[in-house]
């Protein structure tokens, strides 16, 4: 599992508990609704809107509030167009960094999105000038729940992964975008304790900074992800776990 993608778990892991749960709750609201709207309103029809509704049940966000997401972006009022905009940039050590934002107001986003590059000495790029460094994928994190880490590996493989990574008790799957669904199931069907699966940019490459660097880096991807239009944010920075540990002391 990279670096990166180790910070995105303890993130989702803190998400359940954390104080801003209204903020994240909206994020949550506007995915389903952006999903709902480009594949309709039936999860089991429609499969970008059944992850964003796992999405928001693991997060704790009451089922009323899914419904309610579901029934303004299938109802006949539309008083609230979205538009789903990748920006690029580039962070502390040069690292790539990759925002998906969801808004209702394209200027107010990227001002605040350049806000935040700006803050802490990184800056936007143009179109393409760092997303050819990523790939897209479907990523599932498994909980090894005492099962062999190993196992649970090759059942992935057996079942259509690409890639699959072991780091501790969780097991990082990645595959091709169009397999995330078969595998997830797959997995699910074994038996297996899916701990998230979502559609994701995974680097190709990542690159190693040394301890100033990564702690500036991960208050910036944190700053990013707190703003409300930042849905994901994804970077090719390689933190190590005694960065982790060490930045959130």
């Amino acid at each position: 599992m990279s670096g990166h993608s180790k910070w995105s778990t303890i993130k989702r892991q803190k998400g359940a508990n954390d104080a801003k749960r209204g903020a994240v709750f909206t994020k949550l609201s506007r995915e389903i609704i952006l999903a709902a709207k480009q594949g309709g309103g039936d999860p089991a029809m429609n499969f970008k809107l059944r992850l964003a509704v796992q999405r928001a049940k693991a997060a704790n966000m009451p089922n009323d509030n899914i419904d309610r997401a579901i029934a303004k972006a299938t109802g006949k009022a539309d008083d609230e167009q979205l538009d789903e905009i990748m920006y690029e940039g580039y962070g502390p050590g040069g690292t790539a960094i990759l925002v998906a934002a969801l808004t209702d107001n394209r200027n107010r986003t990227v001002a605040e999105i350049r806000h935040r590059f700006s803050r802490a000495g990184g800056s936007l790029g143009e179109t393409n000038s760092v997303a050819w460094q990523f790939d897209a994928k479907g990523v599932i994190s498994v909980l090894a729940d005492g099962q062999d880490p190993d196992d649970i590996a090759l059942q992935a493989i057996d079942a259509g992964a690409e890639d699959v990574q072991v780091q501790g008790e969780t097991v990082e799957v990645q595959t091709d975008p169009t397999n995330l669904e078969p595998v997830r199931k797959a997995l699910e069907g074994a038996g297996l304790t899916i701990e998230n699966a979502d559609f994701a940019m995974v680097p190709k490459l990542t690159v190693e900074l040394d301890e100033k660097a990564a702690h500036a880096a991960l208050k910036l991807l944190d700053s990013l992800e707190d703003l409300e239009d930042v849905q994901r944010v994804y970077s090719n920075a390689e933190f190590t776990d005694a960065v982790i540990e060490s930045y959130e002391a």
